[in-house]
């Protein structure tokens, strides 16, 4: 930093906050440290005493913390989120619509693991609000190396480090089973609970179909709801290892690709997921109905969001994966789902 006269500090960086002291009004910064001195500050500058001020000197190889925090945002949001205003080289990432989070945490740890920036967000993979905060975005030195944000740039690539991703399916067809149900000894509470579930994400049961045990029939029921052009297909029930339960079986014999039959998430071990096309089909254990947070809740979010899930994606849910079924229940603000 170099010694100047505040009048010929316009377009200089100040190293230090200016203080101003009127009795009895105020007492606080007028400037703050990192603020680029402009032609309209010179008097104020002026009024309080400062006839010569700190900068930094200008130098072709740094940019302004604000410069670079620029660069930070412009790495980090895709088109369904907005930046807050720049202040002190933070930026702020703001939801523009109803989605699924979805960050590329590889990039993110390797930018944080630069040093002198970062990126710190809520955890991906879970359902938000348009107007929720997302990320924030900051440089921690006043002036931070070109070179510096040119490696963060290379890092990121082309692909921006966070995506909101919008609700887009709109239609579920239920394949209700169990003989139980099928000859109506009992009730079907299951499927109100999946009604009430998709509800959430704006998406309606347009089609459902009760089934016995039979592997078959539950077959040609997926492949009427297939064939009807459904968005997404839930099979609920006949999941463990009881002879009588086929419904694993019969999402086979649809013709699906299973991803997973197990998941690493307590409740909902038994889950299935699969998919015919592009078209979701699962296989959601009796937890489901009773239990308040499941697999499925981890899961639907994603699937109303169009966001293709992979094996991976599921045995990475083992750590969080333990639902604690506290009395209170607070999700999704809690750790359920939140492994690394």
């Amino acid at each position: 930093m170099k010694l100047i006269k505040t009048e010929d500090a316009v377009g200089h960086v100040l190293c230090h906050d200016i203080t101003q002291i009127i009795k009895g009004v105020t007492k606080d910064a007028v400037f703050r440290k990192g603020h680029v001195v402009k032609e309209e500050d010179i008097p104020v500058l002026l009024s309080v005493g400062k006839e010569n001020l700190y900068v930094w000197e200008k130098d072709d190889n740094l940019l302004h913390e604000n410069e670079a925090a620029e660069i930070l945002y412009a790495i980090s949001a895709d088109e369904n989120m907005h930046g807050s205003d720049i202040k002190e080289g933070k930026i702020e990432l703001i939801a523009d619509v109803d989605g699924v989070l979805m960050i590329d945490r590889d990039k993110l740890r390797k930018i944080n693991s630069l040093g002198q920036m970062m990126i710190a967000s809520r955890h991906g993979g879970f359902p938000v609000k348009r107007g929720d905060k997302l990320a924030g975005t900051r440089v921690i030195p006043l002036v931070i190396a070109k070179e510096k944000m040119e490696e963060a740039k290379s890092i990121a690539g082309d692909e921006p480090i966070f995506k909101l991703a919008p609700y887009k399916l709109r239609t579920a067809g239920v394949v209700t089973t169990g003989s139980e149900v099928f000859k109506n000894r009992i009730e079907d509470t299951f499927t109100p609970v999946i009604v009430e579930k998709l509800a959430e994400y704006g998406i309606e049961m347009t089609m459902h179909a009760i089934c016995s045990d039979d592997h078959e029939d539950i077959t040609a029921e997926i492949n009427k709801m297939l064939e009807a052009g459904v968005d997404m297909i839930l099979c609920t029930g006949g999941m463990s290892v009881d002879p009588d339960d086929r419904t694993p079986l019969a999402i086979k014999n649809a013709g699906t690709d299973i991803v997973t039959y197990g998941a690493p998430v307590l409740p909902g071990a038994m889950f299935l997921l699969s998919y015919k096309g592009d078209v979701p089909v699962m296989g959601l254990p009796g937890c489901v109905m009773y239990a308040r947070r499941t697999i499925f809740d981890l899961v639907l979010p994603r699937v109303a969001a169009g966001v293709k899930i992979s094996q991976k994606d599921l045995a990475g849910l083992g750590e969080g994966g333990l639902c604690l079924s506290c009395e209170q229940c607070t999700y999704p603000n809690c750790g359920f789902g939140k492994g690394v």
